[in-house]
């Protein structure tokens, strides 16, 4: 594994921390939820993108990405 694809799931799991924290789910609970609503795949499709945000806008846009395809956390 790369430094980079090592670097991206530990962002990974730390935005997935982040997500828990705010919606009062457990890690497990959280990145079941993001993987569903298709998260992870927009996660590693935009990371370029992502890592340039704050954790709270990361969340705040996983979020509504989540909530667009059909999840009902907002």
């Amino acid at each position: 594994m790369s430094d980079l694809d090592r670097h991206k799931i530990d962002f990974l799991v730390a935005l997935i921390d982040e997500f828990a924290k705010r919606f009062g789910l457990s890690n497990k609970e959280s990145y079941q939820y993001i993987s569903q609503y298709g998260g992870v795949q927009m996660f590693f499709n935009h990371y370029d993108i992502l890592h340039t945000l704050s954790f709270r806008d990361m969340v705040d846009g996983m979020a509504a990405f989540c909530h667009r395809h059909g999840g009902k956390l907002v």
